[in-house]
């Protein structure tokens, strides 16, 4: 307690100091490590947007009975399907929260069959070249081989 009777509350300069050593400390050690690989992170992007679109493909099923043909596309989950089957309980607003069919992180189309070839809809991304194949950041990134 101080003199005048009242806790005061806050931190102190040293304490303050020490934080911001220690959060320099882990910048330092992690900054390289993370800024050195901007291709892994483009994948692991990719991926994770797959991941996503796979589950709102789902949820387009599960509301329609069927998932979007290749014609439809990955449009059918923005906007109500104007080709092919019809999509009676197409939902209201639509399944993707920003409106729109979202770019790999190379800025190209995914790729989307349904049916596909490996399972009941294909999605891809083929990496940084847009070529299919490659190895490196040039690698595809399937639905079917993700975990």
């Amino acid at each position: 307690m101080s003199k005048t009777g009242r806790e005061e509350k806050g931190f102190t300069l040293i304490e303050i100091l020490i934080v911001i050593v220690i959060l320099s400390i882990l910048a330092w050690q992690l900054a390289p490590r993370i800024m050195g690989k901007p291709e892994e992170a483009k994948q692991v992007r990719a991926q994770m947007d797959i991941a996503t679109l796979e589950t709102t493909l789902k949820m387009f099923k599960l509301d329609n009975g069927f998932y979007p043909s290749t014609e439809q596309g990955l449009q059918a989950l923005v906007e109500p399907p104007t080709i092919g089957r019809p999509a009676p309980k197409w939902r209201e607003g639509g399944y993707l929260e920003k409106g729109k069919v979202p770019k790999d992180p190379w800025d190209y189309e995914y790729i989307y069959l349904c049916p596909g070839v490996y399972s009941d809809f294909d999605l891809s991304s083929y990496g940084a070249d847009g070529e299919p194949g490659g190895e490196g950041p040039d690698s595809d990134i399937n639905n079917w081989e993700l975990e």
